[in-house]
Order: structure tokens, then sequence, then C-alpha cells
């Protein structure tokens, strides 16, 4: 297994191994102790699985309270993948860093606390599963604007389809401070 820094701290790019043979392949996508020699402590508390269509794009999601780390891969397909620091405070406010996660690939994106979380599909279609540590809690959902121009994220697609949440999502910047995680 090899994790890859990016340039959020926390925030991780895992290249599992992979064991190929003549009958296709094998790889764990998570082991406690391997997971936390690697500096990824947390106790995943619930297993999500979503399957969408081409140019779907789902995020920017966040829960505050109620804060939730993910690990994040795709099952089938690919998706363009993203993290946002929005932790007030954060020396990365703001920022965001991406990456291809795919069926091929294999790779898996670890995002702490105190990160909003989208993904964009650019395969004909992706199943996309990812942990969580903490439960879903409607009263603490939340969401930052896909296209909020202040992050200048370059998604795939400038006409994803969108659930009317998201399209009703704020810019960071609108979203007032105490609904928002804090830097620690």
């Amino acid at each position: 297994m090899n994790v890859i820094k990016t340039d959020l701290p926390g925030v991780v790019i895992i290249d599992p191994q992979v064991f190929l043979d003549d009958r296709g392949f094998f790889v764990e996508t998570w082991h406690q102790e391997r997971y936390q020699r690697h500096g990824l402590p947390e106790q995943f508390v619930q297993d999500n699985l979503s399957a969408s269509t081409r140019g779907t794009l789902r995020g920017l999601h966040f829960q505050h309270p109620s804060d939730q780390a993910k690990l994040v891969y795709v099952l089938q397909g690919a998706v363009f993948d993203v993290a946002v620091d929005i932790r007030v405070g954060s020396l990365t406010f703001g920022k965001w860093i991406s990456v291809v996660l795919s069926d091929e690939n294999k790779q898996q994106l670890y995002i702490p606390e105190g990160f909003a979380h989208g993904f964009c599909v650019t395969s004909e279609s992706a199943l996309v599963a990812y942990k969580c540590t903490d439960f879903y809690n409607p009263t603490a959902d939340n969401g930052v604007l896909w296209n909020d121009p202040d992050l200048g994220i370059n998604w795939p697609t400038q006409t994803p389809i969108l659930s009317p949440k998201d399209s009703a999502r704020l810019p960071l910047k609108a979203i007032p401070a105490q609904r928002l995680p804090k830097y620690q």
C-alpha cells in the first residue's frame, strides 16, 4: 500500500496493493491495522454506495457539526473527485485538490473531517463507495456551491446533472463561519 500526500494536510491518495492473476484481481479496500500504521486511525461507522450516470455531480457536501471523515473509492467506472478545505482558520482554507478515482486505478481518497467533498462521473456510469466516521445527520447536512467562482474548481463539465439541493448551495464565503468547522 502506497500513501500519497496531497497539498491539503491530511488528505491523502491511497494506492492499495492489487493482486492480479488469470481470474481477475483481489484488493483489500480497508484493513484497520495497516491504515492506522499510515496515520489513518479512523473508526468508520457507516458505508455508503452511490450509482450515477455520466455528468452527474454530487457535492460539495459536508456535515457540521457531526463532521465526517471519508474514505472514497470507485467500484465501477471513473469519477473526478474533489476535496476542499473549509476549516475556518486553516492556512489552506478554500483550497482544493482533485484526483481521478476509477475501477482501473483502484485508488482511494481519504478526506479528514473539516473538508467538503464532491465528485463528477466521467464514465458512462459509476458506482462510488465510501466509508464515513460519523452517521449521516440530516440536521448537520450542508454543502458548498459546486461552481463557486472563488474556489475555481476545474470540473470536467460545465453543465452537470445536479440535485435541486446541490444546485441551490451557497458559495463558501456566503456560509456563516459558525456553520463551518474550525481548524484545530
